[in-house]
């Protein structure tokens, strides 16, 4: 018969405490795996914006259709006015949570600070505008285009260089007015704080011809003048399509996520769909 001594039994009592210690213990909780953690960075209580609760949305003034109707943003009527509310709904924003402001569009496109959380209004993405504003990814491929009047000397051009010696116009600041240097090669064209004022001058006689993005080229040519004619789409200036982008201001907090709401809806389909509702056209020539 074995005796078991003093030491023995602390070594068999370590041996017995270790094996405990190692042994799963019934008794406990399970540990549970870490939830990966959702980015919320852009949901609603995350946002920044210009005032609080509500989402304050800029375009200028008139606001022209096909891209507002009635020159009233609040009715989600227009390509540009609906692409708004479906962004603010992407944020979390219902329609009575969206303020709408009027900010020309120079205002919107030179630096300092903007009174307004994003704007839309026909704004082309730069490289040069982004220096002073910040873009949302794009929402509309834009192609620019040449319009005149039944009996204008530039009726029928084909070729870009038909237009070269032409007198153009177009608003301000805008693509539409660079594409007149830049693309068509045509010297001192001539520059208007709006489309209505190029319109006008159109009709006197003024000028030749008029720079405008596609779908406003609809609109001035069905509605606002008589004998109107498109003379026809500008080639692409660049290797990368030209876009409308939403503005805000340079740095803001929301840049990132008014971008993702803009490719969920090009990604959904929205976009297409929106484009389909309200510029839906029939064609226009491609000038070589």
């Amino acid at each position: 018969m074995h005796t078991l001594t003093r030491s023995g039994g602390l070594a068999l009592a370590v041996l017995a405490l270790a094996l405990t210690a190692c042994a799963p213990r019934a008794d406990e909780e399970p540990e549970t795996a870490t939830e990966p953690t959702a980015d919320t960075s852009c949901e609603r209580d995350n946002l920044e914006t210009y005032e609080d609760g509500v989402l304050t949305i800029a375009t200028d003034n008139p606001a022209y259709e096909p891209w507002f109707v009635d020159n009233d943003p609040t009715n989600g009527e227009g390509y540009e006015s609906a692409v708004a509310y479906a962004i603010a709904e992407e944020l979390g924003f219902a329609e009575d949570e969206v303020v709408w402001v009027k900010v020309p569009f120079n205002a919107v496109v030179n630096p300092g600070e903007k009174k307004f959380d994003f704007d839309v209004n026909q704004v082309s993405i730069t490289e040069e505008r982004r220096k002073a504003v910040d873009f949302s990814s794009g929402y509309y491929d834009v192609r620019q285009a040449v319009i005149t009047e039944a009996g204008s000397p530039i009726e029928g051009a084909t070729t870009v260089a038909e237009l070269a010696d032409a007198k153009l116009g177009a608003q301000v600041g805008t693509t539409s007015y660079t594409a007149i240097t830049d693309q068509i090669g045509a010297t001192d064209p001539a520059a208007y704080d709006t489309n209505d004022q190029a319109v006008q001058a159109l009709k006197n006689g003024q000028i030749d011809g008029i720079v405008v993005d596609l779908p406003t080229a609809y609109f001035m040519t069905a509605v606002q003048l008589d004998d109107g004619v498109i003379v026809g789409q500008l080639p692409e200036a660049q290797d990368e399509p030209e876009q409308f982008g939403a503005v805000l201001d340079l740095d803001s907090p929301l840049t990132e996520c008014v971008s993702q709401a803009v490719d969920t809806l090009r990604e959904n389909g929205l976009l297409d769909r929106l484009v389909e509702e309200w510029l839906s056209q029939q064609g226009a020539p491609e000038l070589s």
